[in-house]
């Protein structure tokens, strides 16, 4: 079963989201309030690993690349 991130939406303007995984299957639908305080929240999308373009082969990062979450990877 795959592991799914999820925050808080914020309500007041200077609040901050709370994350927090959950594992689910994966047709099941997302959750739309917190389990334990029921504020609305939402799916954060993680980046994966993906096939690019019709070469077959897996995009890089390196000499050159962004992949804009400042792990370092270029």
């Amino acid at each position: 079963m795959p592991t799914y991130v999820y925050e808080t939406i914020p309500q007041r303007e200077n609040e901050m989201p709370v994350r927090f995984e959950v594992r689910q299957g994966m047709k099941d639908e997302p959750w739309a309030v917190h389990p334990d305080n029921g504020l609305p929240v939402r799916r954060v999308p993680i980046g994966g690993t993906g096939m690019m373009g019709g070469s077959g082969g897996v995009a890089t990062t390196k000499g050159g690349g962004s992949c804009g979450t400042g792990c370092g990877c270029h």
